[in-house]
């Protein structure tokens, strides 16, 4: 029989993979999603990889996801007269809106917005928090402030504002551009960056209007501190360690992923881990022995999805890294202690009928022999809540829809089935039945649960679990009508 892993990896695209040899190469050795980041290549680059990706699609008719990763906007320095700059500890160091190259004294910061949420004592960090200075005093075009931690400074390098809420929206007018496209291009998720309020999710959603789901990334304090709200309004999260780990100590990373990750799983929406995951096979063909336990460690904490960013778009051993990936996760979901660490966090409020059915459809699963839990689906929420309950069989997910389906690549343990559309139950069991053993997760001697919903093809009307036979002789024999 088949062992299907359970947590899915996304593999970014970018100069080391953007041929269809590559990509498929990345395919076969694991990725379920590909991510494209919008912060680099061109749209015409970008479409490119797309039209690999889809090509792959039907090549080996399986579903693939697309998540376009929107840049966010960037806030950066201007720049020097010299170049750079040499920054000690203790000396004074202005910010400014003169456009007027900088020196040892000064240099332009070309956002107002900043200026007008700064208050004395607020921490500004440049270039991902080497160089660190406190504001002494600030008016609406000034910062005056005193160098912390000393380094040298050089041409538009970027700035972190931790201890505030800034007046920026999540979306720039690159990020407009950027959504419109990866929207019309036919993107499955959108990655939404520098997200503070769930009013940032809310605008997103708005202009993406139904044609791709969107996922936020968890990436500053503020979005930390309001994550209830965020989550709500969120399809997905993708807690995005890089400038978290800036803008808050590193120590309080991992507490955070781990609160993160089961707030997601209770809520039944999909949550990635990302950044420097593998950062070493960038330049080395295997990974440090810390790397290896970090994925580990969110794999055991029941993460969606884990990602690789730079190691698969840049890197030198891009589909190395994805198949050290693919180890890593085999092995962890083979050690019995996963099974105890995944179930032992299932803390659900069971609400409504599919809360019902799919958490009994688990139980029947863990006490009877069953070799798959079927989910026929429209929108793809009954998938979503089984997956929440973490089975120990694979989850088939049966939809006509390929929009649908390739959502769902990102969800844990979900295998993705195009089906035709049906109008009576037995029809339903039986293309469960053959998507089962066609996939090679059971054969005729095994059982296996179908959930659906009557009437068919109508979203959120989740309420029959039928246990059946995969031999279609004895589901015809018992439902002769």
């Amino acid at each position: 029989m088949r062992r299907l892993r359970n947590v899915k990896i996304v593999a970014t695209l970018g100069p080391a993979s953007s041929d269809y040899k590559t990509i498929r190469a990345l395919f076969e050795a694991g990725a379920d999603v590909f991510r494209l980041n919008m912060s680099h290549g061109t749209h015409d680059e970008q479409r490119a990889r797309f039209d690999i990706i889809r090509q792959i699609e039907a090549d080996t008719g399986r579903p693939v996801a697309v998540l376009a990763d929107l840049q966010g906007p960037k806030l950066r320095v201007g720049t020097f007269a010299a170049g750079a700059a040499d920054l000690e500890e203790g000396e004074r160091f202005r910010f400014d809106l003169d456009p007027t190259e900088g020196d040892g004294h000064r240099v332009c910061l070309p956002h107002p917005e900043i200026f007008a949420a700064l208050v004395p004592g607020t921490r500004l960090l440049v270039n991902d928090g080497k160089i660190r200075m406190r504001v002494e005093a600030c008016g609406a075009d000034f910062a005056e402030c005193t160098v912390t931690v000393g380094g040298t400074i050089s041409n538009r390098k970027g700035v972190n504002v931790p201890d505030v809420v800034l007046p920026l929206a999540a979306l720039s007018d690159k990020d407009r551009k950027d959504l419109e496209f990866a929207c019309a291009l036919g993107v499955d998720w959108l990655a939404l960056s520098f997200v503070q309020r769930p009013e940032d999710v809310i605008e997103a959603r708005t202009l993406a209007k139904g044609r791709a789901a969107v996922l936020s990334k968890i990436e500053k304090p503020a979005a930390e501190k309001a994550f209830d709200e965020i989550l709500k309004v969120s399809d997905g999260i993708m807690v995005a360690r890089g400038d978290l780990g800036v803008e808050l100590p590193v120590e309080a990373v991992p507490p955070i992923q781990k609160r993160l990750v089961r707030k997601c799983r209770a809520a039944a929406k999909p949550v990635i881990v990302a950044t420097q995951m593998l950062e070493s096979m960038i330049e080395s063909p295997m990974p440090t022995r810390a790397e290896v336990s970090d994925v580990a460690t969110a794999i055991y904490e029941g993460a969606d999805a884990i990602m690789l960013s730079a190691e698969s778009a840049a890197g030198r051993y891009p589909v190395e890294a994805v198949a050290t990936m693919n180890a890593v996760a085999r092995s962890v979901e083979s050690d019995p202690t996963y099974r105890e660490v995944i179930e032992a966090s299932r803390l659900v409020t069971r609400q409504t009928i599919a809360d019902g059915i799919v958490a009994a459809a688990r139980e029947i699963a863990e006490a009877t022999d069953i070799s798959a839990i079927c989910c026929y689906t429209q929108s793809g929420k009954t998938v979503s809540l089984s997956a929440r309950e973490r089975p120990r069989v694979p989850i088939i997910a049966l939809s006509p829809l390929p929009a649908t389906l390739r959502k769902l690549c990102l969800f844990w343990g979900v295998h993705a089935v195009r089906c035709e559309e049906v109008e009576r139950f037995k029809m339903a069991v039986v293309n469960a039945a053959r998507a089962a053993r066609d996939y090679g997760f059971a054969d005729e001697s095994n059982q296996i649960v179908v959930i659906a919903g009557v009437p068919f093809n109508v979203q959120g009307t989740t309420n029959i679990l039928r246990v059946a036979p995969c031999d279609e002789r004895l589901i015809f024999r018992t439902d002769p009508e």
